[in-house]
């Protein structure tokens, strides 16, 4: 029963990385509730949905390019080098320290994700282009947060990528692309870590990649604003539930 959860989690979260992201906010309330501990949740969930990123990443590679000056090789060596010190950070982390960290993580990740739907185009089209150096900083950190936790990494780079001058178009195709990069990082890490649980993790990534045939599909059939709404309000959910949750 546990594991069709994880599977109908993985599909969902499949359909809702293709419409408009935030699929961890499903994958990681169905992988604690399944008796992981919110690091190995963590941890299963990244390396899980890690499939479905290379393909939306491989399906918009068009799409990519540099930005403020910067190009697309300086920033996927960044993503590289930060999601790998993101994912250390993570594995350096105990267990403990992870379930106390993890609400304030998914309380910014959910805020992160309703600016980013909500308000993030009137606060975009006032802001100055950030230059070569601001961008290169940002998508580091951008990779760092990435490789540790990774919720709202791509409203996160959408943003700094906008603000470098990309268009919307070009900013989505290479935020796909370097979300795949600096998880790569992290996923090499983890796939060596007693954290993660290799079961479950077959089961969510058959429902992700499932769940992105579908959302594929769905994506000029489906209201985004109200799948966004839907987001937001598992992201209150999760971390009400979190911080509620005894540790």
């Amino acid at each position: 029963m546990l594991l069709l959860l994880i599977f109908a989690a993985g599909v969902w979260a499949g359909v809702q990385n293709t419409l408009a992201g935030g699929g961890s906010f499903v994958t990681l309330p169905a992988l604690i509730v399944s008796g992981m501990s919110p690091l190995a949740a963590n941890i299963t969930s990244t390396v899980a949905l890690f499939p479905g990123q290379i393909t939306s990443g491989y399906a918009g590679r068009k799409l990519v390019s540099g930005a403020a000056g910067l190009s697309f090789r300086a920033l996927f060596g960044l993503s590289v080098i930060g999601g790998a010190v993101g994912g250390l950070l993570l594995l350096n982390t105990s267990p403990k320290v992870f379930a106390h960290l993890v609400p304030w993580l998914v309380l910014f990740a959910t805020a992160v994700f309703t600016w980013g739907s909500f308000f993030r185009q009137s606060s975009a089209e006032k802001a100055a282009h950030l230059g070569p150096f601001t961008t290169g900083a940002a998508q580091f950190l951008i990779a760092v947060y990435g490789g540790y936790f990774g919720g709202g990494i791509g409203i996160l780079m959408m943003a700094a990528l906008t603000m470098a001058g990309l268009s919307a178009r070009n900013a989505g195709g290479t935020k796909n692309v370097l979300a795949g990069v600096m998880n790569a990082s992290a996923v090499a890490l983890f796939l060596s870590s007693p954290e993660l649980h290799w079961l479950q993790a077959g089961v969510l990534a058959a429902g992700a990649i499932l769940g992105g045939l579908a959302g594929t599909w769905a994506l000029h059939r489906v209201n985004e604003k109200a799948l966004r709404i839907a987001i937001v309000a598992i992201g209150m959910a999760l971390t009400a539930g979190l911080f509620l949750r005894p540790l």
